[in-house]
């Protein structure tokens, strides 16, 4: 038993029976996890954990954290809490993260004229080591600046993928303030197809629900570009106000604008495609 966790299992006896995150199997240097995610190069994460910034949970049931100033202890990253510089932090091998997009942000590194989203992020979901050029989770798709709502950003290329094909139907809702008041008719036309100008295959709405004169609610299982604008325009209408509140069967579990949270792999399962017949 190593020298941090004998100590912990006095006080832990659940340490001692193996069943927390602090333990002598081969697991990952606190150094390294803290790098993977997203605290800083190895040597400053060695740093952070040597100066004693960095606390442990010695259980998942541990409501304190423990001190802990050896950078090269071996713990098992899965599950892990702790806090850094007094920040509560909790291990993912990989980062998904909804955020509530506000009006006024571009979804982009590099904005041209208004704040990036990601600047509404924690430095460690910005850092995370990546393969690429490009560091930290990056939005799935993206929303205009004057779109709010959902947003999905992860650090997994192959889930960006996934979602982002065009073959992956999961449904969007969107919530739209039109200019003139909504009738039947242009429901109807956005549930049959309409016409963009850069494809002759029609785009459908999923489903079309009239929410009151000015507005709409609109599901859609495509991402083309500017599409909900275009599609309104088609049918003889305008929008004025746009807002994403659905993905799938995830919500925005009450994230006011500006806000993030974890999605957990329940939250995941929510983000199912629909059946093929109904794509």
């Amino acid at each position: 038993m190593g020298c941090l966790t004998r100590v912990l299992a006095q006080n832990h006896p659940r340490v001692a029976a193996g069943a927390v995150c602090l333990c002598d199997t081969p697991g990952m240097q606190l150094q390294n996890i803290l790098f993977s995610q997203g605290f800083g190069t190895r040597r400053v994460c060695a740093g952070l954990v040597q100066q004693g910034f960095v606390q442990v949970y010695p259980s998942a049931e541990a409501t304190e954290p423990e001190l802990v100033t050896d950078s090269a202890l071996e713990l098992e990253p899965e599950g892990l809490r702790f806090r850094v510089s007094g920040v509560e932090w909790e291990y993912f091998e990989k980062a998904y993260v909804a955020l509530h997009k506000p009006a006024g942000t571009e979804c982009s590194q590099k904005p041209s004229t208004y704040p990036s989203i990601y600047t509404l992020l924690p430095s460690p979901l910005r850092l995370r080591p990546q393969k690429g050029a490009v560091q930290g989770v990056q939005a799935v798709g993206r929303l205009d600046q004057d779109t709010t709502g959902l947003l999905l950003l992860t650090d997994d290329g192959q889930f960006i993928h996934k979602m982002s094909s065009p073959r992956h139907h999961v449904p969007k809702v969107y919530e739209i303030v039109c200019c003139h008041e909504v009738t039947s008719q242009q429901v109807q036309r956005l549930l049959d197809g309409v016409v963009l100008d850069d494809d002759p295959k029609p785009v459908r709405a999923a489903a079309c629900e009239v929410a009151g004169d000015h507005l709409l609610h609109l599901t859609l299982t495509e991402g083309k570009y500017h599409q909900v604008k275009r599609m309104l325009a088609a049918v003889g209408n305008r929008v004025e106000g746009l807002h994403r509140s659905r993905i799938g069967g995830l919500d925005l579990r009450g994230l006011a604008p500006g806000e993030w949270c974890w999605l957990r792999e329940a939250d995941l399962e929510l983000l199912k495609p629909l059946p093929a017949s109904k794509a």
